[in-house]
């Protein structure tokens, strides 16, 4: 049997160079302000992936995307076994942009405290007088930067997103970002609309593109799990406060709580993590999590 080793290592993710193909591997670590916890989550590398793979073939009519198949049995016989069954997904290779395509629905988080003080968000001007968590008139594209491990993303605005990309790609770096973010407003419009059906809000979230061998942009990574996405419960929802999550914002504010916690969560903080993560699964794709 061939063995495989990762080409690349994420802060949650492992890929797997397949020869024509990768194959992604979401594990169980949890990582929040850029750093890697020494807690594993349960199951929660294979919620992330059966939830991707949820998104990718209800949006496959917006925007292509980089999945083949989820099933290990489609994978070379190294991967199929329990450790990779479910949290494993085969993609077509592609460059990826160097871009993380950030979109927001509802004004929270850093933007909010950055609206507080200066009326803005990632240098865009907003309506005079709204409300932490309010739902903005339009939905807004902020981008950032992507940093390696240990390093924090930069938002830059639109123009310096077609700069990075005119350095790398010499008269397309302003059709490129064009496409990212028309993609990202269409994904987040369609996806947001379904989730509030479904009694959840999707108050921001991240994509990332890569191109195939034509050129032609195809979205890629993860998509809107609870590790790149706020989501909140619709029932109970209302502007004017922060809002109870179902994504990493329960582990942040424990970690901003308790300074002193070497990277390290109690088990109470690890169950109703993975239970909210259960809990947004069911509630979107109509059924429970095995």
């Amino acid at each position: 049997m061939k063995e495989f080793t990762p080409v690349k290592e994420g802060k949650v993710r492992e890929v797997y160079d397949n020869g024509d193909s990768l194959i992604i591997v979401a594990t169980d670590r949890i990582s929040a302000f850029d750093v890697i916890l020494k807690n594993q989550i349960t199951k929660k590398g294979a919620i992330l992936t059966q939830m991707s793979k949820f998104w990718f073939d209800y949006t496959k009519d917006v925007v292509p995307n980089h999945m083949m198949s989820t099933d290990v049995k489609d994978m070379p016989e190294f991967f199929q076994n329990e450790r990779f069954d479910g949290n494993s997904m085969m993609c077509r290779k592609l460059e990826m942009l160097p871009i993380e395509c950030i979109v927001r629905g509802y004004i929270t988080g850093s933007g909010w405290a950055s609206y507080r003080e200066t009326g803005k968000v990632c240098g865009i001007t907003l309506p005079e007088g709204l409300k932490e968590s309010q739902q903005l008139p339009e939905p807004i594209y902020t981008p950032s930067t992507k940093a390696e491990i240990g390093l924090h993303d930069e938002n830059i605005s639109f123009e310096q997103s077609v700069e990075v990309l005119e350095k790398l790609y010499p008269g397309k770096g302003r059709a490129y970002a064009e496409k990212i973010k028309d993609a990202t407003i269409a994904l987040y419009k369609k996806c947001a609309e379904y989730a509030l059906s479904k009694g959840i809000i999707i108050a921001d979230t991240k994509f990332e593109f890569g191109l195939d061998e034509n050129g032609n942009i195809v979205l890629g990574d993860e998509m809107l799990t609870p590790d790149s996405s706020r989501f909140w419960p619709l029932e109970g929802y209302e502007a004017g406060k922060g809002q109870p999550s179902f994504d990493k914002q329960f582990v942040r504010d424990w970690l901003k709580a308790n300074p002193d916690n070497d990277n390290l969560l109690p088990e109470e903080v690890v169950t109703k993590t993975v239970d909210k993560y259960k809990e947004a699964f069911a509630l979107l794709t109509g059924k429970d999590f095995e």
